[in-house]
C-alpha cells in the first residue's frame, strides 16, 4: 500500500489551522488563520502591496484582496494608493492590528510548541529541510 505524503501534509495543514482558529475563538479573538497570516507577514516585513503580500502569503489576488477589504473593515489594517504604482495599494497594519498581532503572538508560538511537541532539534530541522525541497521542486 503506497503513503500518500501529499495527503498527509494537507491534512496535517488543515488540522493545525482548525485547532488554532478554534483556540482564537474561545478566546474570543474575531479573526480567521488567512487573516491572521496577513497580519503577521504586515508585522514581520512591514508595508507591502497587494501583489508583493500574495507572493509572501501564497494566496491568489482574489483572496488576498478580500481579506484586506475584511482588515481593513476592522481598522487593522490601512491601504493607502501606492505611490510608486497607481494601480496598486501599499497596505500596513494600523496601530491596533499592532497591538491585536503582539496579544496574539505568544498564543500562536505556545501552539506551535505544543504541536511540536515530542520532536527534536533534529526532527524539526528534517521536517523543514524536507517540506523546502518538496516546494522548490513544485515548480508553477
Amino acid at each position: 500500500m503506497e503513503f500518500n505524503y501529499g495527503f498527509v501534509l494537507e491534512k496535517t495543514g488543515k488540522k493545525i489551522k482548525q485547532v488554532l482558529q478554534k483556540q482564537f475563538s474561545v478566546k474570543g479573538i474575531d479573526i480567521t488563520i488567512d487573516q491572521w497570516v496577513i497580519l503577521h507577514e504586515l508585522y514581520v516585513h512591514g508595508k507591502q502591496n497587494q501583489v508583493h503580500l500574495c507572493e509572501r502569503v501564497y494566496k491568489d489576488a482574489p483572496t488576498v484582496t478580500r481579506i484586506i477589504e475584511l482588515l481593513e473593515k476592522k481598522s487593522l489594517v490601512v491601504r493607502k494608493a501606492s505611490k510608486e504604482d497607481r494601480r496598486k495599494f501599499d497596505i500596513t497594519l494600523s496601530t491596533s492590528g499592532k497591538a491585536l498581532v503582539k496579544k496574539l503572538l505568544p498564543y500562536v508560538v505556545a501552539f506551535r510548541k505544543s504541536g511540536w511537541q515530542g520532536l527534536n532539534e533534529q526532527d524539526i530541522r528534517h521536517l523543514q529541510r524536507i517540506t523546502q525541497k518538496i516546494e522548490q521542486n513544485l515548480v508553477l
